[in-house]
């Protein structure tokens, strides 16, 4: 998988102890403040084996998922499904009603056509597009009490793979308050980050955003709030001369090919998750006004070349002078 940014430490972390572990297909890697070695090591382990097991649940990588078992029974009635899967299907569920239909996990059909165009550098027909099209549309999923599931229409996939990585840093955060943790930083893939508290010699965890080419988007401070960085040309494909990337507009059927990087600071990993895509595919316009309905949410958009566009509160979050 393709990181679409870099965030590091703007400043060394004292007093805190780091380690990663490669899951969800990235890597994960957790910083903990103000804890013993023994304690530390033991709740970083654990919060390791919370995200395997997640990653086990949500993938459709691996063919006996729970995922991957729903998707194959699309149009055959209600399966019964894992708490949280059926948690984060009803959350998804949320977030394509909130964003005018931009942020929609059904478009599993669309992912594999385009992936299909990528490796027989093929485009498919506007005919073909239309027709898989056809089986998109997160009101196809019927949620039902005792956590069962029905993908109506057979042919529907359901992909979690724009969301499913906030889903899980919300969980492990969720562990650490319960064990009365209030100084973390959970960093999954360099792309979606849960900055807890703050660390010990600092007013808020300072990361630095890059873009793909390496030049710097922003500094900023985050503090008890969550980050997600999408970019639409993360992994691309050419075909005819043009270059596609991996993020599908599925009111079109087709991938975004203007070279954008969402960043969203809200406050939980899942939302600020399913805003990056929908700020992404709205784009500059009608993408800030959609952020703004949204209380404790902030967004930046940043064109290949240095063009950016700010929802009014992200300045508060930014380093003064910090942009080169």
């Amino acid at each position: 998988m393709c990181c679409f940014a870099l965030l590091v430490f703007a400043q060394p972390v004292a007093g805190c102890m780091s380690d990663g572990q490669y899951v969800m297909g990235t890597v994960l890697e957790i910083t903990l403040c103000e804890t013993d070695t023994t304690q530390g090591r033991q709740t970083i382990a654990t919060l390791f084996a919370t995200a395997a097991h997640l990653d086990a649940l949500l993938s459709t990588f691996s063919p006996t998922s729970p995922v991957s078992r729903l998707n194959a029974q699309a149009g055959r009635g209600a399966q019964s499904v894992p708490p949280e899967v059926a948690d984060l299907l009803a959350l998804s569920l949320s977030y394509w009603r909130t964003t005018d239909r931009t942020f929609d996990i059904t478009v599993g059909p669309l992912m594999a056509l385009w992936r299909q165009a990528a490796a027989t550098h093929t485009l498919p027909s506007p005919a073909v597009v239309r027709q898989t099209r056809s089986r998109l549309g997160s009101e196809k999923i019927k949620l039902l009490p005792h956590d069962r599931i029905a993908l109506m229409r057979p042919g529907m996939a359901i992909d979690l793979g724009g969301i499913g990585k906030g889903y899980a840093l919300d969980q492990l955060t969720h562990l650490l308050k319960k064990q009365g943790l209030s100084r973390a930083l959970l960093d999954f893939g360099q792309s979606s980050i849960w900055a807890l508290g703050t660390p010990p010699d600092a007013e808020g965890w300072h990361l630095l955003v890059q873009q793909p080419n390496g030049e710097t988007a922003d500094l900023i401070t985050l503090h008890d709030e969550a980050l997600s960085v999408s970019g639409s040309l993360g992994q691309t494909f050419v075909v005819n001369g043009n270059r596609y990337g991996h993020v599908i507009d599925p009111r079109s059927g087709e991938p975004l090919r203007r070279d954008l990087l969402a960043c969203v600071i809200a406050p939980n990993a899942t939302q600020a998750e399913a805003l990056s895509k929908a700020l992404l595919i709205l784009g500059e316009h009608k993408g800030i006004a959609l952020l703004q309905r949204f209380p404790g949410v902030e967004g930046l958009l940043v064109e290949a070349g240095g063009r950016r566009w700010l929802t009014p509160g992200w300045t508060a979050k930014e380093i003064t002078d910090s942009r080169s």
